[in-house]
């Protein structure tokens, strides 16, 4: 199976924020989507980084609750691996478990156009 026949069955739509987005409001994003991680991208949709569950507790747990003024792109992992709709489940599921992560943008010529989860392709 492919990221583009993935994509199909699930949908595009990606939740992004912007860097300066409180960790505050990408908590309650998080939880009101029912999602994992959200996309930090600039004016133009480029990926600048992403926000996971994950990095908010590593913030609570060394912050405390004033960690949720800090900024999106304070905790956010940067250098995002991407895949793209011609890449195979399989091979997804090897990336995502080399690399202990469980979300990848497809992005294509600069624009992005989904994301998957571990979910997704297990």
């Amino acid at each position: 199976m492919t990221v583009a026949k993935i994509l199909r069955s699930k949908g595009s739509y990606v939740e992004t924020v912007r860097p300066e987005t409180s960790l505050q409001e990408v908590a309650e994003r998080l939880a009101k989507r029912r999602i994992g991680a959200l996309l930090v991208t600039d004016s133009n949709g480029k990926v600048l980084g992403i926000v996971s569950e994950r990095d908010i507790v590593f913030a609570l747990a060394s912050a405390g609750g004033m960690a949720l003024q800090r900024r999106a792109d304070d905790v956010m992992t940067r250098g995002v691996v991407t895949c793209i709709s011609t890449d195979k489940a399989e091979d997804l599921m090897e990336t995502m478990t080399q690399g202990r992560f469980r979300h990848l943008p497809v992005v294509e010529d600069g624009r992005l156009l989904g994301i998957v989860s571990i979910g997704d392709v297990v």
